[in-house]
Formats: C-alpha cells, structure tokens, sequence
C-alpha cells in the first residue's frame, strides 16, 4: 500500500512538474512574440522606411518594386492642366446619360461613388443589357494607374475616358454624335467657357474634362497612412502581423507595392481560363505577343474592401477566398492552360511567383484585417444638376 502511495506522489509531482514547465514555455512563448510584435509596431509606425524589415522579393520583381506608403500628390498632364472649373465640366459629364446611345447610361451608372466608384457587380449592364465581359474596375486613385483597363489598352485617361461611350456593349454611342449632342444643350456652353475659356464643345475637350475629374479622384487617407504617419496604437496586434507578412512571407509585395499598392504591370496569375466558356487572353489581345497570353492589370488593393467583387471576371467575393487561393498558389488547371485563337496555340504561363505560401489560418485572418485598413468609408457625392 505504501508503495501504490509512494508512486502516486511521484507520479503527481512529475505530471505538476511537466505542467509548470508547458507553463513556462507557453508563457514565454507568448512574451517573445508580444514583444517581437511591439518592436514591428514600433518600426513600421516610425514612418522612416530604412527602419523597416527587409521586405521578401522575388528577383523578377526587385527592378519595379517601390516600397509601400502614402499617395503621392496627383500629377496632372502639361497639356490637361488642373482647374476646379474643368473639374466641375467633367463631372457634369460623367453623370450625363446623354453621351450614351440610349440617353440612359451615364460613366457614373457602373463608376458609383457610394459603390466605391464601381458597380459591386461581377460584370456591369450596358446598352440594351447587355452583359459586359470584365468587372469594372473602380475610378478610385486612377491618377496613379500607368495604364487602363484590365488589359492596358488605354494608356492615358484622356483616351480611357472615350472607350466606354463608344463600346457597342457600354453606352453604344460613336464619340462624334455624343458630343454632338452635347453641343446642342444650351446650358453646357458656360460651363466650357469657364473650363476652357470660349464655349467651343470639341472631342477633345470632353475627354480632357472627364479625364481631370476622373484623375481628381483620391482616397482620403486610411487607417494605414495615419498608422505609419505615427499612431502606433492604431493598429492591433493582427494588424501589425498583417502588414509586416504582407512584406515579408506572404509576399504579397511583389506586385502590390508603391503608395498605390500596385506596380502598374500585368501579370499572369492563372485565371484567364483558357478554352473553356470564360476564357480571356488578357493583354495577348492588345499586344498579341504571346507572352502576354492571361496577363491582367495588378490592380491597386486601396479601397479593396469597398470594390468588390474582385478579379478581371469578378469571380470572387470573398477577400478570404482570395487569401487562400494565393496560399495554395493559385493552381492552374491543366485543361485550361492551351486554346487555339485565331488559328494560332496559345498557351498561358503562370507568374513564378505564385507559389505555396504556407501561411496557417491565423496568418490569413491577419493577412486579411491588414488589407481593410487600407480602405476608406464610403462617400456620398450629390450628382450634378444637367443642363438643360
């Protein structure tokens, strides 16, 4: 009976022993990563980017990689200078359903401010109905944007802000006859008097006008900017986690960098789906080289929580979604790899870049609360009065 009694004790103070040392590893565990978190905190919200951690890049992407931060000031064109006057034309222009085909369709029908300056839709309604091809991008920090559309086919505002009025899917109206009707509303002459300084109505003066209010279009700063511009205390400890895997093991930096979180080129990510019902070329179609078969415009991720749904088809709803596709690497399906175009094979090469992350669920949850502090609150914007 002693013995049964000596080996419980024994038994007792090891298994005390065993717990107070797990004890003292968890709870040591948990110091060194609080305190590993406070001195991320302390670095990133300095604002002095020499201070941050090395940022994890890919070779091909170190030439064009431009470290993340605040929106520079909008640059405007030499020869489509900055006035509130022209600003206020554009405005009235891109609300008015009269450059459209049907009279119906306005810029602003799929470019809502209260929608982050998209339509919340996978592909927009246009003339008739009829279902366009691609998600529409949202207008918002389009000043920074190098290119425009998914596939770069416009490379200024000024040709950008044309190409919907005359797509027969979009507002189906050839730019001439819409500013022809322009010209005879009566109460546009003093508005482009003040814009441009004589009442002419031209092609060009319509689309410098839209592409000014378009280019005037800029994200107010986000918990981010405030966070890096000193309020440390601003983010959570998910936060801090998120931003510094979003430079560092999830790579996301990569192609989201700069303060427009975007480096303005195309890349191929494994969606354009070939031969099947939802194929697109992509940038192939524009270029027609085929290394250029399924790239798509990096889209800038400021107001992404407010400009879903995302991708060039719209095919996701779900920020989280996204994250773990990118975690697994973005398979690509072998059948959707080939198609014949036009008599030509083409097949689609997936960005090297792309590959397993192995991020756990915890690292995907921070991940994804750090890109929501790079959005904003919706605005609400009183459309124009048209003249009449």
């Amino acid at each position: 009976m002693k013995n049964i009694l000596s080996w419980v004790l024994v038994l007792f103070l090891t298994v005390s022993l065993l717990n107070n040392c797990l004890s003292h590893k968890v709870q040591k565990e948990i110091s060194q990563k609080r305190s590993f978190i406070a001195k991320l905190r302390e670095l990133y919200a300095s604002g002095d980017t020499s201070k941050w951690p090395v940022p994890m890049l890919d070779e091909e992407a170190k030439p064009y990689f431009s470290e993340i931060g605040h929106l520079p000031e909008i640059q405007f064109p030499a020869d489509n200078i900055y006035s509130p006057e022209k600003t206020v034309l554009g405005k009235t222009l891109f609300y008015d359903p009269r450059l459209s085909g049907s009279n119906q369709i306005a810029c602003a029908s799929c470019h809502d401010p209260e929608l982050g300056w998209c339509d919340n839709r996978m592909v927009s309604f246009g003339h008739d109905r009829q279902l366009g091809t691609r998600n529409a991008m949202s207008i918002l920090n389009t000043a920074y944007a190098t290119s425009l559309f998914w596939d770069g086919r416009a490379n200024s505002l000024e040709e950008q802000s044309q190409m919907p009025i005359q797509d027969e899917k979009e507002m189906s109206e050839h730019i001439d006859m819409a500013v022809g009707k322009i010209a005879k509303i009566k109460g546009y002459e003093i508005l482009f008097e003040k814009a441009f300084g004589d009442k002419a109505i031209t092609k060009e003066r319509v689309t410098k006008a839209i592409a000014t209010f378009e280019r005037s279009i800029k994200s107010p700063p986000s918990k981010f900017d405030r966070f890096i511009d000193g309020e440390a205390s601003l983010f959570t400890d998910d936060e801090v986690m998120g931003l510094h895997l979003f430079r560092t093991k999830a790579q996301c930096i990569n192609c989201h960098n700069s303060g427009y979180f975007s480096n303005n080129r195309f890349e191929n990510i494994g969606t354009s789906l070939l031969s099947s019902e939802q194929e697109d070329l992509g940038r192939y179609l524009v270029t027609k080289k085929s290394e250029d078969v399924g790239k798509f415009r990096v889209p800038s991720l400021r107001e992404a929580v407010r400009t879903g749904p995302w991708m060039h088809n719209g095919s996701f709803t779900s920020l989280t979604d996204i994250i773990h596709i990118y975690n697994k690497g973005n398979p690509e399906p072998y059948k959707h790899r080939t198609t014949i175009y036009n008599g030509i094979e083409l097949t689609s090469h997936k960005s090297d870049m792309l590959r397993l992350l192995d991020l756990t669920d915890e690292e995907i949850m921070q991940l994804e609360v750090f890109l929501r502090t790079l959005s904003t609150k919706n605005e609400r914007i009183s459309p124009p009065v048209l003249p009449q």
